[in-house]
Parts: structure tokens; sequence; C-alpha cells
């Protein structure tokens, strides 16, 4: 040991002793690369009010970016939060400067991935034959996607919803909103019911909560018509679908109100009888 100083040789005693016992770091998740621009495109996802209305669906907004034309012929998304689903047949010209959205369906959030970066996966033709392309998508569309599926998630691992006792009594349809507790957890509160653009809930009781201490808790509710204008009924997407909002754990979900096909039938038939 000679010519090694004595407050080395103790540092590295206590560097090794300590390697020993030191437990191996948890590996950080690998970071997915962004995805290259494409020459002449230029993209964004973007979620209307018409997707909003459908379910399952948002924009991919392109913009022809460059000097040449170019028609796309399919098209669908690309994020590591979401499954993969098959591409969109999609017809569109673009010109230079143009921007066309087209629609493509979100598969199957995962809570755990995260969701950028986003890139849609473009089937097109420049003139030069058949091409596939991803082009990066900017925009934040998706993270709100993902941020109601997640929460709907988490509130089904607190509660069960479902609907139960569906009658037509004449002015409309009567029935319940049946939350069942899944966990041992806290207060469970139900805020509000709320209306497409044709139907209307009308649940009186509301805010309710389920308390701790309770394993089921029934909301009587009415749907009833809001609307027999004409153009809101040949327009209406989403005539059946009814927003309810849930508070859990400290955190707010806004689910749609479970209903059955059958049950979905009662309320079409509410609507054809008063507003033949």
């Amino acid at each position: 040991m000679r010519g090694v100083p004595v407050t080395v040789v103790v540092l590295g005693l206590l560097l090794a002793g300590c390697s020993a016992d030191r437990v191996p770091a948890a590996a950080s998740p690998t970071p997915v690369p962004a995805f290259d621009e494409v020459p002449g495109i230029s993209g964004e996802v973007v979620r209307l009010r018409t997707d909003d209305a459908v379910g399952g669906q948002v924009q991919v907004r392109l913009t022809d970016t460059g000097g040449d034309p170019f028609t796309v012929t399919a098209v669908g998304l690309v994020s590591a939060a979401f499954a993969e689903q098959p591409m969109s047949p999609r017809t569109a010209t673009y010109a230079p400067g143009r921007t066309i959205d087209l629609p493509v369906p979100v598969g199957a959030v995962d809570c755990a991935a995260d969701v950028h970066p986003v890139g849609a996966r473009v089937e097109l033709d420049r003139g030069a034959g058949p091409e596939e392309v991803v082009v990066p998508l900017d925009g934040d569309a998706l993270d709100l996607v993902a941020g109601e599926q997640c929460a709907a998630q988490r509130l089904a691992q607190h509660v069960a919803i479902a609907v139960e006792g569906f009658t037509d009594d004449g002015d409309g349809v009567r029935g319940t909103v049946v939350l069942t507790r899944v966990d041992d957890g806290g207060d469970v509160r139900v805020d509000a019911l709320g209306r497409s653009v044709l139907l209307e809930p009308a649940a009186p009781d509301l805010p309710v909560t389920l308390a701790a201490d309770e394993q089921e808790l029934a909301v009587p509710i009415t749907v009833g018509l809001a609307s027999c204008d004409p153009h809101v009924l040949a327009e209406t997407k989403k005539p059946f679908v009814f927003p309810l909002t849930v508070e859990a754990a400290g955190e707010t979900a806004v689910v749609d109100l479970p209903l059955s096909d059958a049950q979905r039938g009662q309320l079409q038939a509410l609507v054809d009888r008063v507003c033949r």
C-alpha cells in the first residue's frame, strides 16, 4: 500500500461497502422518439363538437404546406397510450395551403403510457404512386380523451353504475340510476346528470351522496323530450347519451349513463310518440 494515501484507501472501502448494499435504481422509462417531420405536410389532432357528440373519435387536421398537391386515401392515429385501430379509408385531395379534417377512431386508452408523441399514419399519393408516412401531430385533444377515459376507469374501481326499472308513464320514461360500492372507500357524490340535444333527464334529488358506510345508492330519474325540432331530430348523433358527473376519492369523473339497447329502444319509442 506504499504510496497510496490512507484517506483514498478508506474512501475506496467505504464506497465498496455502499455498492454491495445498494438497491439498483428502477430504470427510467425509455422515451418514445418524436416522429420526423414530413416535407410539405403539417398535422394537428383536434376534437370538434361533432366528435364529442359521436364519441370515440377525433379529427386529424392535415395541411398542405408545400408547393404540390397530394391525395390522402387512408389515415389512422399513432400514440403509445391508445390501442391502434385499423386505418380509416378517407379520400381527400389537398392543394397547397389547403387544410382538411379527417375523422379517425380512438382506441382504448392505456393510462400507464404517455400520450405523446402523437402521429397520423397516412396513406397518400403525391403523383409518384401510393406511399405511407407518419405525420407528427400537434394539439392536446388526445390528452383530453385520455384524461376522461382514465378518470372513468378509476371511478369504476369505486362504484358500479347501472340504470334499472325503465317504464314509460305517458309523460316520460322513469327509471333509477343505481350506484353500487365496489371498494371500501369514502363518500361518492353524484353531482349532475346532463341532457342530450333531444332528451332531458330530470333528477331532482341531485346532488346526492353514497356515504362511506353505505353499499348502494338509488337516484330516481325521469327522461322527457327536450325538442321535437325537425332539424334536431334529423341531425342529432347521440340522442341517448347523458353525461353523469360523479366524484369519488377526491376526483371528478364524467361518464355516460349506461343504457341497454332495450332502454334506448324505450327512449326512441318516447320520441316517436311525442314527436309524431
